[in-house]
């Protein structure tokens, strides 16, 4: 397979080949933006507010967006939001999702942000 994909072939000993099942747990999303179905050039917009500290998250969070479109198939381009109070609740993200991350896709907002100086729209002061 490395060969394949033209990756460098790495020392073969110890890797082993085999089949999985992967079996599926339910997933929430906290909300799914749809835009109209004919606005084919508009994303569906996944948003997940997270305000507790969740090693985990980003592992559960993509599972959900994929596990979506794989059932949900939609003619739209998808976008996401991870909205967070602070900074120092959002955890290390590890290298599986790093890409993800720094994709245009993914956008993370720190209402932190927000709080000086006060914003200008309406919605976002109430926010």
């Amino acid at each position: 397979m490395f060969e394949l994909a033209g990756w460098p072939t790495p020392d073969m000993a110890g890797y082993r080949f085999r089949s999985e099942e992967i079996k599926q747990t339910a997933f929430r999303l906290d909300g799914v933006l749809m835009p109209p179905a004919h606005a084919t050039d508009r994303p569906v917009v996944f948003v997940e507010v997270q305000y507790q500290p969740d090693d985990r998250f980003y592992r559960r969070f993509f599972a959900e967006i994929f596990l979506y479109l794989y059932q949900h198939p939609p003619a739209h381009p998808w976008q996401a939001v991870v909205i967070y109070p602070e900074r120092r609740v959002e955890r290390e993200v590890g290298p599986h999702y790093a890409a993800l991350l720094a994709s245009p896709q993914v956008r993370r907002v720190y209402l932190e942000d927000f709080r000086q100086p006060a914003p200008s729209s309406l919605g976002l002061r109430l926010l």
